[in-house]
């Protein structure tokens, strides 16, 4: 079967970065990557490169970071008083996910003073290239609560019992 839109795509999958650095192996944690084709589930970029490909194929696709996850804005970069965090043990290079205007962000923390913190609400990987090494493993159509909920479900949901929606 073809990857396209409507459709469940399994697959692993290495992240590496400029110097060849890996930061992320699917296989390492024996979790392959599952998306709904078409549904913003992964980075558009992936989901061009993977459009029309079928199980078994195997691919390198590299991602500017405007393809990725953007590129560095410094006005992210910004002081906070130390009491917006409900901890004391506060150490650089911690981080947090907060609430965004965008949905969920990740918060960096970089300097930590008596009153403020110096924080980078860039994602980690921003101003980035990334490469990654993908391997297909399986391709599928979705199921109706699939389609409903734009994501695949786990196996052991019974699509039977989620709450169905009018599919777009």
């Amino acid at each position: 079967m073809t990857i396209a839109p409507q459709r469940v795509v399994t697959l692993h999958y290495v992240l590496s970065d400029e110097q060849g650095a890996v930061l992320d192996d699917s296989r390492a944690r024996a979790v392959p990557l599952e998306y709904l084709h078409g549904h913003d589930n992964i980075m558009a970029g992936l989901e061009r490169a993977l459009e029309g490909r079928q199980e078994g194929a195997q691919l390198t696709v590299t991602l500017m970071p405007a393809e990725a996850y953007g590129l560095r804005n410094e006005a992210l970069v910004q002081e906070v008083s130390r009491a917006a965090f409900p901890m004391d043990d506060l150490t650089p290079g911690m981080r947090f996910q907060t609430p965004g205007d965008d949905g969920p962000q990740i918060v960096t923390i970089l300097e930590v003073a008596s009153d403020t913190v110096k924080i980078d609400t860039n994602h980690p990987l921003a101003g980035r290239t990334l490469h990654y090494r993908l391997e297909v493993l399986s391709v599928r159509e979705a199921n109706r609560a699939e389609l409903a909920k734009g994501h695949p479900l786990p196996p052991d949901v019974d699509p039977s019992q989620v709450e169905d929606r009018k599919v777009p």
